[in-house]
């Protein structure tokens, strides 16, 4: 479904070029989730914009269904670290919005943007405005809009990133929930290790600066997945095998 190959990403710097990205290459299958996980400054939120085509890489090449990317594309549905709804739209004229972009008629989303608004714990709230939902909402229906007219790839910047432990672990089952319905491939970024666990098939580990690709682990956990697996012994030993590779890999300590 995804494909890199080669990625390499340099900036311009005052009196050298900073490469942020080195020789990048991996797959990512229909309807498979992927986690890519590593320090702060590895180049992780560069590399998903270079995925949904609004970053250039400087060498190497991205491809959706063996079509190269070389700008933004409509089979991408991307949801940031805020849920940048606008202020003035409802919620459900807000997961309307890229029905709108697109020139669609509404109808055609209207039951899939109840049904999801509902799965998403937001059943009743679809005539209220950001402003009156929490944040933990507010995150429900961004990645309500970017599923809404069923993107076959989904990409997700550490969307849960300010959120609080507690809600953080809702929103995960709740994503879950939701990708269930449309089975995109997924690319998640997060800096939380049971978080990638829980949520994916396999998670990427990546060196820090420039970054590389040291690890591709496969998540073997049953699914459907509750909560309760975190507390798994299995669990724990995947969350133990990359923390030992970002350790090893970003000269960290463990003691």
């Amino acid at each position: 479904m995804i494909s890199l190959r080669d990625v390499v990403k340099e900036f311009a710097g005052s009196k050298r070029s900073i490469r942020a990205l080195d020789g990048i290459s991996f797959d990512v299958k229909r309807q498979e989730f992927l986690s890519i996980i590593g320090p702060s400054g590895c180049g992780k939120t560069t590399l998903l914009r270079i995925v949904a085509g609004t970053v250039p890489a400087t060498s190497g090449a991205v491809f959706i269904d063996d079509r190269r990317i070389t700008g933004p594309s409509d089979k991408i549905g991307m949801v940031f670290q805020s849920p940048v709804l606008l202020p003035w739209r409802t919620v459900l004229e807000n997961v309307f919005l890229p029905a709108d972009v697109r020139q669609a008629a509404r109808t055609q989303y209207r039951e899939r943007a109840r049904q999801m608004l509902a799965t998403a714990g937001l059943g009743g709230f679809e005539s209220e405005y950001p402003w009156q939902l929490s944040g933990g909402m507010q995150q429900r229906a961004a990645i309500c809009r970017a599923l809404v007219y069923e993107p076959p790839v989904l990409l997700l910047d550490e969307p849960f990133g300010a959120l609080d432990a507690m809600t953080r672990e809702v929103m995960n089952a709740e994503l879950m929930r939701l990708c269930d319905l449309s089975r995109p491939a997924v690319i998640l970024i997060t800096h939380s290790i049971p978080e990638a666990v829980f949520l994916s098939d396999r998670v990427l580990v990546m060196s820090g600066r420039p970054g590389r690709v040291v690890g591709d682990i496969p998540i073997t956990l049953r699914r459907p997945r509750t909560i309760d697996i975190m507390g798994t012994a299995e669990f724990a030993a995947l969350t133990h095998e990359i923390r030992t590779l970002l350790v090893h890999h970003h000269g960290l300590q463990t003691n």
